[in-house]
């Protein structure tokens, strides 16, 4: 007898996935004779889901069974409670006819101590419920994680109902955070509970997160991920337009493009849970930097670009710019991917404060520093030491500066693509800058950092030699630099000029570090260097003039103000810079480590200085500008008492008229005429604000010099010679009226001395009889009254034979 054939039931009435089963099993006709296999397989699987299921139904049996255990417990203690509140209702009720010590009893030693019990009770059922709940989730992610793992080991084709596994240990864990988190906020003595949770918690995401990314792995390989490598042409210019290499991630359809999606939202998912965790972990420190870490999508993305691009970097050691020309192109070609596609899958994950065009951009800069490191900087120094022992190291100087003139284009450009999105922003604020600069190498190396200062400084020197040597430089002025607003009358040699545009190239260079300690490093390491190399050329130059005429020659005091004038202009340079925010931040920086290691009273006096990072410097210029025009004065000064020497010596003078036709004594035409020349030269020679140093210090000088020479001798005046000595005087005001209103104001002891030898006797005699009183109420209030009293005495009256 034939056995019954049993036909399938219409199509319509099976599953999608049933009837894409038999699709898949059942193609041919020879694909039947395998059927009685294949219906073994199917009733193996249905075995172990039905002892999987059993298996659940007695875990769930026994999760119930502790609930209701716990249940009855917290029944009972309630019970208890309710017959408590019963006892303690009669007995106030009882109490409220006797009398009102028994209440007082009841109400201030039972009730507390029941009150205290409630609370207790709740405590303890809330933990039970809670520990319960927690179970139950932290059980769900184990099953959930379990199963993804066992359909991993079997291979099963299908990877939706991994994926869908996924999804649910998840959300659990997503649960569990939440509930965790209200633990510990509402009640931070659970401690052992959240540690035992968080225990389980981390097993779980141990097997979770790897077998993710392996599974987005194998997707990217499956997408044709890592895109060929467009190749360059040899003039490191890019070969090939962007539309020769297409974009997997454009070109992706269908099912392969769902899956992606969704393996590309579970990670960032994943990722996003781990940072709320760390958060509540870490809740109470400075967690900012603990906290971020890069996009574990978009670095599943770059690795393997940059695993295929060091085939060719390893080509390019002594041709870095194709390198950098590499790495620009692949980060620019897929950059908008990111934006379009990506960043959608990482608003939906909610997973805040992060870009993918930003994280694409640092991940690939990342990839180069890296490669950087290990193997471009270490050829160099390697170089660098080599030639050192030599002695000759220009050819690995070259290099050095050439690679570090190809990090700031890239960098620059590699900026400028993120600036799209407008993330530069906040770059300084939130120290992001780091992640977009191939500087960074610098950060982890500080000893490189140094080498490439020393090297800068060395290259910086060795272009300003011959500018200190060309003497045509001290003599023409500085020419086709900016002027600052206040040294339009600047006077400063071409010298200047030079030294500035050399700092300026220095630190530009280092702007391109991305962290404020980094510059202000290589700025302390640059900087002062140059200007004390500049101080040193001024001084040099001051000094050879000192020692060759005393400064007696006029083009030694020429000499000597155009370097005055050079350090007047670059210390007004040095003072403007420093009111830049890029100054002022490394000038902060410095302050701050200052104030870690020294007393507060430093800290305030550089706070206070207001001059940052360049203070010292500053305040060096400025000693050696001031002590030379002090010392120009003194040498005006100095000469002027030479040739003053008879005017002063010849006491007769002062009790004869004067000379006929003379309006001033001759013996005195000398030293004014020296005086006016000496003080022409340095008015030409010298900027405005030097030049008023030069005679504001001069004139003290000289009233001390012409007072103590005369009026605090044993001179007598006469009518005569007062008039002699006013008309003198009246002149040498004259040569300092070029330059003030009232010059007669520079010169207080002359000035008070001529005017007490115009007053009349009896105003001398109450002169000497009132003392220092006499002097104040009549003006004279520079001459002590020792002075005042000497000068009274020197005056005669006497009257002229007709």
């Amino acid at each position: 007898m034939d056995p019954i054939i049993r036909t399938l039931p219409p199509p319509s009435s099976l599953s999608p996935s049933v009837v894409s089963f038999l699709n898949a099993k059942l193609k041919t006709r020879e694909d039947l004779d395998q059927a009685p296999g294949l219906v073994s397989e199917l009733r193996n699987q249905c075995h172990a889901l039905d002892q999987s299921h059993s298996d659940l139904n007695t875990q769930l049996r026994n999760y119930l069974i502790n609930y209701a255990s716990h249940s009855d417990r917290t029944g009972a203690l309630l019970r208890d409670i309710n017959s408590k509140l019963g006892d303690l209702q009669s007995a106030s009720c009882s109490a409220s006819s006797s009398s009102d010590g028994g209440s007082g009893k009841v109400l201030g030693e039972e009730l507390p101590a029941l009150a205290k019990e409630v609370a207790r009770v709740d405590t303890v059922r809330t933990y039970a419920e809670t520990a319960l709940k927690l179970d139950t989730l932290v059980g769900d992610i184990e099953d959930a994680v379990s199963s993804t793992v066992k359909r991993t080991l079997r291979r099963e084709p299908s990877t939706n109902s991994s994926e869908e596994m996924r999804g649910v240990a998840i959300r659990t864990l997503k649960l569990t955070e939440d509930t965790l988190r209200f633990v510990a906020k509402t009640y931070p003595q659970w401690t052992r509970l959240v540690l035992a949770v968080d225990h389980r918690v981390d097993r779980s995401l141990a097997i979770l997160r790897p077998q993710a990314i392996a599974d987005h792995r194998s997707l990217l390989t499956s997408l044709g991920w890592p895109p060929p490598l467009s190749t360059l042409n040899s003039s490191g210019t890019e070969s090939k337009q962007s539309a020769d290499v297409q974009n997997p991630l454009f070109t992706m359809k269908g099912d392969l493009k769902q899956q992606y999606c969704e393996s590309f939202l579970a990670l960032c998912s994943l990722q996003e849970l781990q940072r709320q965790r760390k958060s509540r972990q870490l809740e109470g420190q400075n967690i900012e930097i603990a906290l971020y870490q890069p996009l574990w999508a978009i670095e599943e993305l770059v690795n393997p670009i940059s695993i295929a691009s060091q085939h060719h970097f390893s080509k390019w050691v002594d041709k870095p710019e194709y390198i950098f020309a590499l790495v620009y192109k692949v980060t620019r070609d897929y950059v908008d991917s990111m934006d379009e596609l990506l960043q959608p899958l990482v608003d939906e994950a909610m997973l805040s404060g992060y870009s993918c065009r930003e994280e694409w951009i640092s991940a690939m800069v990342n990839s180069l520093s890296t490669y950087l490191a290990k193997e471009i900087f270490p050829v160099y120094v390697s170089q660098l030491d080599e030639e050192s022992t030599s002695g000759t190291q220009s050819q690995a100087r070259i290099s050095w500066l050439h690679l570090i003139d190809l990090m700031i284009a890239f960098d620059k450009r590699i900026q400028s693509l993120a600036s799209h999105s407008g993330i530069l922003l906040s770059l300084q604020e939130d120290g992001k800058l780091e992640k977009l600069s191939s500087f960074s190498v610098f950060c982890d190396r500080p000893d490189w950092l140094d080498l490439w200062a020393d090297i800068e400084l060395t290259d910086a020197f060795d272009k300003l030699k011959p500018e200190i040597e060309n003497e045509r430089n001290w003599s023409m002025e500085v020419r086709g630099v900016a002027v600052l607003s206040a040294q339009e009358d600047n006077k400063s040699p071409a010298i200047a000029g030079a030294f500035h545009q050399r700092l300026s190239a220095v630190i530009d260079r280092c702007r391109s570090l991305p962290s404020i300690m980094l510059r202000s490093r290589f700025l302390k390491l640059t900087g002062p260097p140059i200007i004390h190399k500049f101080l040193g050329s001024l001084l040099f130059r001051c000094q050879e003039a000192e020692g060759l005429t005393a400064l007696t020659d006029d083009d030694a005091l020429m000499k000597v103000a155009k370097s005055v004038n050079a350090a007047r202009y670059f210390e007004s340079i040095l003072n403007e810079w420093c009111e830049d925010i890029f100054f002022l931040e490394m000038g902060l920086n410095q302050v701050t480590q200052l104030d870690t290691s020294t007393d507060g009273n430093d800290f305030c006096s550089e706070m206070s200085s207001g001059n940052g990072i360049l203070y010292e410097e500053i305040k060096k210029l400025e000693e050696f500008r001031t002590g030379w025009v002090e010392k120009l004065s003194v040498v005006v000064l100095r000469g002027f008492g030479v040739c003053c020497r008879d005017y002063l010596k010849n006491k007769k003078q002062w009790q004869e008229k004067g000379e006929e036709g003379w309006m001033v004594s001759q013996s005195f035409v000398g030293a004014l005429d020296y005086l006016q020349g000496k003080m022409s030269v340095l008015e030409k020679a010298l900027n405005r604000m030097d030049f008023v140093g030069v005679w504001r210090s001069l004139a003290p000088g000289l009233d001390k010099l012409i007072f103590n020479g005369i009026l605090m001798t044993n001179a007598k005046f006469s009518d005569g010679g007062v008039e002699r000595l006013s008309n003198d005087l009246t002149v040498l005001f004259g040569v300092f009226g070029a330059w003030c209103l009232r010059p007669e104001g520079f010169f207080p002891k002359l000035s008070e001395g001529l005017k007490m030898l115009k007053m009349g006797k009896k105003q001398l005699q109450n002169c000497l009889a009132g003392g220092e009183i006499w002097l104040k109420e009549n003006g004279i209030r520079h001459l002590t009254a020792i002075e005042s009293e000497k000068v009274a005495k020197n005056r005669i009256y006497i009257l002229f034979p007709v």
